[in-house]
């Protein structure tokens, strides 16, 4: 919906359901790890090496133990169902370049070992998230924006190295940008300002305007002068017609 509205938000069951089902996929594929015991990390991205590339669009969907698991599954349910519900037309394509960039940049400059987790997407929803509210400058999202800090402002610390050798702060630190170039470039039309003149619509035509009509080129005021009054005869004949005045006498 590109028309500019007083409020663009609409609850759906997709609000609920994206970040329903992209959870549960995490947990199930970390149950078939558990319940057949093999192990998928290699399917993770490896810096640098080729065969690395596949774990790009692979490690968002693979975790190393539960309680790596659930660190990301909580986060994610939140912030996609953010996500869904008030950048319902970018929801998609934020998620899709947020996993593509913030791998890729794992994939560029990480340590040579298996980098899995779902942390990168969330890093790149965070920052999406934060930017976008405070770019649009609407009202509702500037508030999901502190909340956003909020809740997960401490993350920044774990996008540096030396912090945490047992994290991929590379995915986290990619993540990151990647949400904020995302901020920057993707529009969106849904919170613009809302028209309430017609000079304020794209197609307006000063020309064809009867108000913009009494000015002149220079800009001052000049109306045109108005047409000549034309008297209309509204009864003509060629009859000739006689009218007698009859009286009345009063008694």
């Amino acid at each position: 919906m590109n028309k500019p509205i007083d409020n663009p938000f609409t609850f759906t069951p997709s609000v609920v359901l994206l970040p329903l089902l992209f959870v549960i996929l995490l947990w199930g594929v970390y149950w078939y790890e558990m319940h057949y015991h093999v192990s998928f990390s290699h399917y993770g991205i490896y810096p640098r090496e080729v065969f690395g590339l596949k774990g790009i669009f692979a490690s968002p969907f693979l975790h190393s133990d539960l309680k790596h698991l659930t660190n990301n599954s909580i986060p994610l349910f939140v912030l996609l169902l953010a996500l869904r519900y008030f950048y319902r037309e970018q929801s998609f394509v934020v998620i899709l370049l947020g996993i593509l960039f913030s791998g890729l940049g794992t994939w560029l400059i990480g340590r040579p070992s298996y980098h899995i987790g779902a942390s990168g997407l969330i890093y790149a929803l965070v920052s999406f998230i934060f930017f976008k509210g405070i770019f649009t400058k609407y009202y509702r999202l500037i508030a999901l924006s502190l909340i956003i800090v909020l809740l997960y402002g401490g993350m920044i610390w774990y996008m540096f190295p030396k912090v945490d050798d047992a994290i991929s702060w590379e995915g986290h630190l990619f993540g990151f940008l990647t949400g904020f170039v995302m901020s920057v470039l993707l529009r969106t039309p849904q919170f613009g300002k809302q028209l309430f003149y017609d000079w304020e619509k794209p197609n307006f035509n000063p020309e064809l305007d009867p108000f913009m009509k009494n000015f002149d080129e220079n800009g001052s005021f000049s109306p045109p002068p108005k047409p000549e009054e034309v008297i209309k005869e509204y009864f003509t004949t060629s009859l000739k017609v006689i009218y007698n005045f009859i009286g009345i006498k009063k008694e």
